[in-house]
């Protein structure tokens, strides 16, 4: 199964390794949070880690420098518990400096390999609207273990 952000391989996305769920694909079950958000003014207060994880396991979709940036502003912003304004700032002074950050080439050319993670967007949308703030809180801390291993 392929859609445009995902390649999902025996019912497993081959970057981050979430199963199909409900016939979803790793990046259809990112979409469920994201509308989510907009029904809960606390849940969409963690957006920046929402689409940070999600991204960090899925590192196809940037640069080598992009990814490198992601992972340092997620660390940063996690092990000094900034804000969300301050986070925003950070990022985009960063991507300011930087330039272009996001993958270039076209999906099915983009190069991907295989990382375990403890925890994906599979557990947040098993985990239901109802636990999306828990699950998201969950996420970011497992994606922060995992990125120091």
């Amino acid at each position: 199964m392929v859609d445009n952000d995902t390649i999902m391989e025996n019912g497993r996305c081959i970057e981050c390794g979430a199963m199909e769920t409900d016939g979803l694909s790793c990046h259809e079950m990112f979409h469920f949070p994201l509308v989510w958000e907009h029904n809960d003014p606390e849940l969409y207060a963690l957006h920046f880690w929402l689409v940070s994880c999600y991204m960090i396991q899925h590192p196809s979709n940037y640069t080598e420098e992009g990814y490198k940036l992601q992972v340092k502003l997620f660390t940063d912003a996690y092990d000094h518990q900034w804000g969300t304004d301050y986070i925003l700032r950070k990022n985009r002074e960063l991507v300011a400096k930087a330039g272009k950050i996001t993958n270039p080439l076209p999906n099915r050319q983009r190069k991907r390999s295989f990382k375990p993670w403890s925890m994906t967007i599979e557990d947040l949308y098993r985990g239901g609207e109802e636990n999306a703030i828990g699950g998201i809180q969950k996420w970011r801390d497992a994606v922060r273990a995992d990125i120091g291993k």
